[in-house]
């Protein structure tokens, strides 16, 4: 068994998820890049092995449920243990970015596919992995877009981003995150949400005011959270978000 620590990034071969795998390789662990496309992620993990890291691709649709089972087999073969899950990936499907009225029902259950299911069924999948570590961690990638509290606030600055897709699955994640938590509360698992800000990136066309290397700084501490760290909160990097 790798004395390195082992950690998977959903969705890494670009963007938040790309930038996340890199920092967690400089903290000396061996990163595995998650991604639905073989040619994408081969791609990225050549890019940070170049760099001096350890990466490795691994061929990861968290909406396809053999991919992912055959994710966690392949894990479980190489390194018999997993240290840091970070569910990365996400969608905002154009056809879901219209008013609530407006909104189709395949749309939303798009977005809800990758954004929430595919979270319960790779954290699922990898739970017994995350178990088999002295300290393991789990990083879900939520919104401030989620937060009931700020969306409901008129004086907020996110009041007007009436998303019901996207905004919706991203609250459902964060009760996800509780509900993993509360289960796994007295273990060596912690279960967090993180919003990494509003980002640039391909979600979001790159009309975001950060960059994904700023984005992923607010991931990183939660998937490095010492013994002592929270678990079941909603974070921007280390400060508590309403939920």
């Amino acid at each position: 068994m790798s004395e390195k620590r082992i950690a998977l990034i959903t969705g890494a071969n670009k963007g938040i998820g790309f930038e996340t795998a890199r920092r967690l390789g400089q903290e000396g662990m061996t990163v595995l890049v998650g991604s639905r496309s073989r040619e994408r992620g081969e791609k990225a993990a050549a890019e940070l092995s170049e760099a001096g890291l350890d990466a490795r691709f691994v061929q990861l649709d968290v909406t396809d449920d053999q991919s992912v089972r055959d994710a966690a087999k392949w894990i479980e073969a190489e390194y018999g243990r997993l240290d840091v899950l970070v569910n990365n990936a996400g969608v905002a499907p154009a056809e879901a970015s219209v008013a609530p009225s407006q909104l189709t029902v395949a749309a939303l259950r798009t977005t809800y596919e990758t954004n929430v299911f595919g979270v319960v069924a790779v954290t699922n999948a990898m739970l017994p992995l995350l178990r088999q570590a002295d300290a393991a961690r789990v990083v879900n990638v939520s919104s401030e877009l989620g937060s009931l509290t700020r969306l409901s606030d008129p004086d907020d600055t996110y009041y007007a981003f009436n998303l019901l897709a996207y905004n919706s699955s991203k609250a459902a994640l964060n009760g996800v995150t509780l509900a993993y938590a509360k289960e796994l509360a007295g273990t060596a698992v912690k279960v967090n949400s993180t919003s990494p800000g509003y980002t640039a990136t391909d979600l979001n066309a790159h009309t975001g005011h950060q960059t994904v290397e700023e984005g992923a700084g607010f991931v990183v501490p939660l998937a490095l959270l010492p013994e002592d760290g929270p678990s079941g909160g909603f974070f921007f990097g280390t400060e508590p978000l309403p939920w």
